[in-house]
């Protein structure tokens, strides 16, 4: 009886399937979302819903039209994908004849990478001189700061207060004239101070591009420097699942390392989130013969972002946290003007004490926080807009030595506030013509604490900025393209400051900004400045490419910046930087006029990149010694803020050169000429000659073994200032400070050792470098602390790290 039946049910189940309808045909177009071209060689592959095994795979044509036949009725799957877009799977239920269109994303770089802000951080300049830095290095400076990173681009140096801070310098320019973005937002972290390191973590970092000069005028016009963008870890939405990267290192000079994991998640719903945290530790660093007392390091950070990416929108919010205390060399502070005198012109530090990873005073204690919320839409046939807001909060003490009561109470104590909100809107429906334009809001709220008990250095301030562009890109013949750009920035500062008396009269303010007197308290008059500045900055460029191994780009810009309200405002002794600082309130904009050329060869054996560049600046915002002056916390040098007209030229070389498959060699030089052409003299501070030549050997079957041997050559910057005179109390006459004087030059040999293996889905990565090995005695031209003490001694530094 089993056996009838189980026969009647399959006969009954033929009859039925004979009895279906398996002659559906389904049919339509794949098109392209942004213009609604057709997409030709669209590939829709069929799945019963539920199951892995393709039922039908068919392409489209050359009109973009598919066809499909032979279905039954049913629930489908179906997987539609093409070069360079994103793939999508759609749920379908078929039981007639159906006509159904696909639009595809036919930009695969832009949505394979979940950015913290919703869109892909490019610049659209594509004339300008542009060097990218990818993981492998970040990773190699991962106890290092974003400043040791950037000295792997050729045209990029840092101007150094000691060991742990670091400023990027790009073609000798500093501080406001270089603009740092970090995951889409532009860092306020009082960078006008030369020892104000970026407080960036490098370990939260994917990738660095460094844009030279202010070619990119989506980001400002200001950054006469250049814009370092720094960009988070791309999450690709079409891999789903958990992820991570734990990394370890630790090393011998500073005897301190760090720590750092980060986690990441996307869900089949396109949800992500990531959250990364590291922790670093150091003591005092050595020098050859010495250590360097007082220049440890404590610092904690973490990032945490979320959000979900759409097809045709998506949000994300973000949030990072950065806290660091950072040690002052303590021979830097000194006591009088034979103490500053003997520190700088006798080449050893006053104070040499035991090795501890205990800060003392001076030092520095940063606080950041950074947090964004960013949306963005697709629009069909007509591009993308972006609405970002971001918030920061800095605070930052910096420390003196001070006696009695006040030993433990900051000397300097700032509180910045900064809201900014920005909407982008990019047009890329036709790939050949493009354009973006944009407006920003920013307002800013500086708080300097009066309790410290010491005159401040920075008043208290309000800034309001505000700004316009639009840039477009055309290009032609596949060879030949060319690109505009123009904005305006509005910015105003209103502060209320005391003067001393004596010092509104010595500078000639009394009788000049008379007006902005509104207390008069005798020994000192409260003032209320209020200063508007009105910039237009343009770009223009053109590319050619005659084939795929060559290309020229030439870039024009001209360029303004507004001054900062330490170029405005500054009054007082500076501890971090160890010297007395005064602004000048008559300071305007700069205004920059910058030619670049780059011509780039890419062949199998060797290529090289030429970059010169040329950069007439007026009104260029100079800090220079002047003398010194006594207070009654020691004697320092006195520094001045002033206006002159430079010229600024240059040029860098980049050359790489495979001598084999497992063989290759990169060589990298740079000069820089600066001459302040209104006195006649050469810029202070530009960096001298230097040349880097690695020679690198690869064996990936060792378990991926990659071997680097490092010279650095840095030549002896001749080009100074002439050095200042004070008054001696023990000699009883002037005598000179060498303060100007560029030291000797110096070479500098490194090497590094890698390896990796597979550990289930994962993989490891051990790494063994050093640095100076030959553990030679030298000071650095663009480290300020070279007045006091050698540089940095022999390091030898170990990491692991392990992706999951």
């Amino acid at each position: 009886m089993r056996i009838f039946f189980m026969l009647t049910v399959l006969l009954l189940s033929s009859q039925l399937i004979q009895g279906q309808n398996c002659s559906i045909e389904l049919n339509g177009k794949v098109v392209d979302f942004h213009s609604q071209l057709n997409l030709s060689g669209a590939v829709i592959e069929v799945y019963a819903q539920g199951s892995t095994a393709l039922l039908k795979k068919k392409r489209s044509g050359d009109n973009g039209v598919y066809a499909i036949d032979s279905l039954c009725p049913g629930p489908y799957t179906l997987v539609i994908s093409h070069p360079d877009c994103q793939t999508i799977t759609v749920d379908i239920a078929v039981s007639a004849n159906l006509t159904r269109d696909f639009v595809l994303e036919h930009h695969l770089e832009e949505l394979k990478e979940v950015e913290i802000y919703g869109s892909k951080q490019q610049d659209e300049t594509r004339s300008a001189q542009e060097v990218k830095i990818d993981e492998d290095i970040i990773d190699k400076y991962s106890a290092a700061s974003l400043g040791d990173a950037l000295s792997e681009s050729p045209g990029v140096t840092s101007l150094n207060t000691g060991v742990n801070i670091v400023k990027p310098s790009i073609h000798g320019l500093i501080g406001s004239r270089v603009v740092v973005l970090n995951n889409g937002v532009r860092m306020q972290d009082m960078e006008w101070g030369e020892e104000h390191a970026p407080n960036v973590d490098l370990n939260s970092v994917g990738s660095i591009t460094v844009i030279k000069g202010a070619a990119s005028l989506r980001y400002g016009g200001d950054a006469l420097g250049g814009v370092i963008l720094l960009q988070p870890d791309k999450l690709n939405t079409t891999e789903k699942g958990f992820s991570g990267k734990a990394l370890i290192a630790g090393q011998t000079n500073g005897r301190g390392g760090i720590v750092s994991n980060k986690i990441s998640q996307v869900y089949d719903s396109n949800w992500y989130y990531q959250l990364q945290g590291s922790f670093k530790l150091m003591g005092d660093s050595e020098a050859p013969d010495y250590v360097l007392s007082n220049t440890g390091i404590q610092q904690g950070a973490l990032a945490f972002r979320l959000g979900k990416q759409g097809f045709r929108k998506g949000f994300s919010l973000d949030y990072k946290l950065f806290d660091a205390e950072i040690g002052i060399l303590r021979s830097s502070h000194i006591g009088n003007v034979d103490d500053l005198i003997r520190s700088i012109n006798s080449g050893e530090p006053l104070v040499i004490n035991p090795f501890t990873y205990d800060l003392i005073n001076p030092r520095q204690r940063v606080t950041h926080h950074l947090g964004r919320l960013s949306y963005y839409q697709r629009f069909k046939q007509a591009g993308r807009l972006d609405i970002n807001y971001d918030f920061q909060a800095n605070r930052r003490l910096e420390f003196d030595i001070r006696v009695g009561d006040d030993r433990d109470k900051p000397a300097l104590d700032l509180e910045l506030t900064t809201h900014t909100l920005q909407l982008d809107y990019k047009n890329d429906a036709n790939s050949n013509w493009t354009w973006e334009t944009g407006i920003l809001g920013r307002f800013q709220d500086n708080f300097a604490n009066p309790d410290t008990g010491v005159r401040r250095l920075i008043p208290d301030y309000n800034r309001f900025e505000a700004g316009m562009y639009t840039s477009s890109y055309y290009r032609w013949k596949n060879s030949h393209s060319l690109d505009f750009g123009i904005r305006y920035d509005y910015s105003r500062i209103d502060s209320k400051k005391f003067y001393r008396t004596s010092r509104w009269e010595e500078r000639g303010y009394a009788e000049e900004f008379a007006d902005l007197v509104i207390d008069d308290l005798g020994t000192q008059v409260l003032v209320n400045p209020i200063l508007d500045y009105h910039n237009i900055s343009w770009s223009t460029g053109y590319q050619f490419k005659p084939n795929n191994e060559s290309e020229f780009r030439f870039n024009f810009t001209w360029a303004q910046r507004a001054p900062n309200p330490s170029e405005l405002f500054s009054d007082g002794l500076h501890h971090s930087a160890a010297r007395i600082e005064l602004g000048d309130l008559r300071i305007v904009s700069e205004k920059s006029k910058k030619f670049s050329l780059t011509w780039q060869e890419d062949k199998d054996k060797w290529s090289w990149r030429l970059e010169p560049y040329f950069n007439l600046i007026d009104d260029f915002i100079l800090l220079t010694p002047t003398g010194a002056e006594t207070t009654i916390r020691g004697a320092f040098p006195l520094w001045e803020y002033d206006q002159t007209a430079v010229t600024i030229a240059g040029v860098d070389v980049d050359l790489v050169r495979h001598w084999h498959p497992n063989w290759s060699s990169t060589h990298q030089f740079s000069y820089l000429y600066g001459q302040d052409t209104t006195r006649d003299i050469p810029l202070i501070n530009m960096p001298p000659v230097s040349t880097v030549h690695t020679l690198e050997f690869r064996l990936p079957r060792w378990n991926e073994f990659r071997l680097q041997l490092r010279g650095e050559y840095v030549f002896q910057q001749n080009r100074t200032p002439e050095n200042i005179r004070v008054f001696s109390p023990t000699a009883q006459s002037d005598v000179e400070v060498m303060i100007n004087n560029g030291p000797p030059a110096y070479a500098l040999f490194g090497a590094s050792v890698q390896w990796g293996w597979k550990v289930g889905q994962g993989k490891v990565q051990l790494a063994l470098s050093g640095t100076n090995l030959l553990n030679r005695n030298y000071r650095n031209y663009l480290n300020r602390q070279r007045f006091f003490a050698d540089d940095l001694g022999r390091n030898i530094q170990v990491q692991l790290k392990f992706n999951y």
